[in-house]
């Protein structure tokens, strides 16, 4: 199953769960309620992004032989079988270079770019430099996670460099994680390992800062000399946990760290959506100061750079006749990285979804698969269906790795993303006029915008039948205003004659109700009187009041018949369903 199939199954999916809990039974307010989950307005159309290719940097064996980096990086920075040295994107080997003049830095760039790299490498080439040098032990890096998933995921990632790595164990830099996951036994141990690193979330390291015990006060021991903190994920450190966060990079800074040494390491995908590469390094590196607590410049942000994927000197305005001849044929399952590399469409996904070209190649925003179609048509006057279709074909092939798609290689051409989003289905709102004039919006607005003398009432469904009601306040004059239906509602009248409870509006079939005592639950019936008529508990209480209600809410003989009742929901006046359990909204659904 491809994404664009999936993500079809996946609305469909939460499309049937969402309206599963309200079973409705007016025609009107269901046949409205329908065409606005038609519309897809809970779950616009996704957003499709193509993640350019980051521009190549050296290889670490190339960092190696400058000497910028320790010889045993090159064993350690490895994949493959047999592992061979790992070749970085630019923006690495920049992040790499700028923490050698020991000044502190932001990486800005996007998913899947091994942000992770650009303090890891600079991290762990120190610590192996320091080993050599026979150094005493201790921890010389903390890197603070916002969320432990992003810990583990990183924590397997060292892992997978490091453990496999053949060098000699008094060389192999440790690591541990520290987040509040870890069992007693183990947070002894590694308290006696004094790993290098340590992978932990703020708020434990705050903890570790500020907690008098043993192990605590051991970490902090260990960490007395700390050379790097790390910032993953910077942008979430934001408002009161961004203040935070400050404070304790500087309280770090005060315990652990002398002489001003200690570098100061952000990383994140997005942090400024200024359009201007420099008003965007502004903007980052104030972020980074004020967190930091030292001076970052402009210059101190790193940002992504790009490369075409597919050949750099053509460009979709010159595709010309060939890019429609190759739409009008099937796209073929087999197509490699040298086929893609001229493939026109491939060019035309590149250049006019992925890459803006300029002086610098820039990221183009996402936009959706239909917008997409258009455009392609557009420049090709083919129809706009079978373009869409040779799109989501096309984009599904090229983020396949070159093995699954007739060459050799395990990386993909191009990725993409649809950026998906949905929304809960809210609460409903309609307005009090006679069928089928009666109105559904789902924005909460006072009045309808197209009757915009009617006002919106929150219209709540019994789970059983289906029924519409609407939480009100009654007024002293009569007229009925909205009611959230949170705010349980007070049983007594107020002094001033204002009632609180819920209407049934009798609107189509209506509710099948009419007053009478035998239209009350069953328990409610005193079956001891002679006549039919309410037990003590409910008589004079709980009893319906027949309204005409105009459509702002006002009294109005003209108006629409409803049922009023005092207090909380406590049953359905058509289906006499009897509420079992509190709050009032629970036999309810919106």
């Amino acid at each position: 199953m491809n994404v664009f199939d999936l993500d079809r199954e996946v609305v469909k999916t939460y499309e049937s769960f969402s309206r599963s809990f309200a079973n409705i039974r007016a025609p009107d307010l269901l046949a409205q309620v329908s065409k606005i989950y038609e519309e897809g307005i809970f779950w616009p159309e996704p957003l499709l992004g193509v993640n350019p290719r980051y521009l190549s940097g050296p290889k670490v064996t190339d960092l190696v032989a400058s000497g910028d980096l320790d010889p045993a990086l090159a064993t350690i920075f490895a994949k493959g079988t047999p592992r061979e040295p790992i070749r970085l994107y630019r923006h690495q080997a920049q992040a790499i270079a700028k923490a050698k003049t020991g000044q502190s830095y932001v990486v800005t760039s996007g998913t899947g770019s091994g942000k992770s790299l650009c303090f890891f490498i600079p991290i762990i080439d120190e610590i192996v430099r320091r080993r050599r040098a026979g150094a005493a032990r201790g921890t010389k890096a903390i890197i603070i996670y916002p969320m432990n998933a992003l810990a583990n995921s990183q924590l397997e990632e060292l892992q997978g460099y490091i453990r496999d790595c053949d060098l000699p164990d008094h060389l192999k830099p440790t690591f541990a994680r520290f987040t509040g996951q870890e069992k007693d036994s183990r947070r002894h141990q590694i308290v006696e390992e004094n790993p290098d690193i340590i992978l932990t979330n703020f708020m434990m390291l705050e903890l570790l800062m500020t907690r008098q015990d043993d192990i605590d006060q051991a970490m902090m021991n260990n960490a007395k000399g700390l050379r790097f903190l790390a910032l993953d994920e910077l942008h979430t450190y934001r408002g009161r946990q961004g203040a935070d966060v400050a404070m304790l990079v500087r309280r770090v800074r005060q315990r652990l760290s002398s002489g001003g040494s200690l570098i100061c390491i952000g990383t994140s995908a997005t942090m400024s959506s200024a359009d201007d590469d420099g008003e965007r390094n502004r903007a980052v590196a104030e972020v980074g100061s004020r967190l930091f607590g030292v001076p970052v410049s402009e210059h101190d942000i790193i940002n992504e750079d790009f490369e075409r994927a597919t050949n750099p000197s053509r460009t979709a305005d010159g595709l010309g006749s060939e890019l429609a001849r190759f739409l009008q044929q099937e796209v073929p399952d087999q197509l490699t990285d040298d086929d893609l590399f001229n493939n026109p469409l491939a060019v035309w996904i590149e250049t006019r979804i992925g890459l803006e070209e300029g002086l610098k190649c820039k990221r183009r925003p996402p936009i959706t698969l239909t917008d997409a179609a258009k455009l392609l048509a557009s420049d090709t006057n083919l129809d706009e269906a079978l373009c869409r279709d040779r799109l989501t074909r096309m984009l599904a092939i090229i983020g396949l790795p070159e093995c699954e798609r007739g060459g050799t290689g395990e990386r993909s051409f191009l990725t993409f993303k649809l950026h998906r989003f949905i929304s809960g289905a809210g609460t409903a709102y309609a307005t009090l006029r006679p069928a089928p004039n009666r109105l559904v919006s789902i924005t909460g607005d006072k009045y309808h915008p197209d009757d915009p003398d009617a006002r919106l009432f929150s219209t709540y469904f019994c789970r059983e039948c289906g029924q519409e009601h609407h939480p009100v306040t009654m007024l002293p004059d009569g007229a009925i205003i909205p009611r959230e239906i949170d705010d349980l509602p007070k049983e007594a009248v107020e002094d001033d004659g204002t009632r609180y409870g819920y209407i049934v509006p009798v609107i189509g079939e209506g509710p099948n109700f009419s007053g009478d005592p035998e239209d009350y639950p069953e328990d409610w019936l005193d079956l001891a009187s002679p006549t039919p008529r309410l037990k003590s508990t409910y008589r004079g209480k709980q009893e319906g009041r027949l309204l005409k209600v105009g459509p702002n809410g006002q009294k109005d003989d003209a108006g629409v018949a409803a049922w009023f009742f005092t207090g909380a929901h406590r049953f359905c006046a058509n289906c006499k369903n009897i509420l079992t359990c509190s709050p009032e909204f629970m036999p309810l659904v919106s």
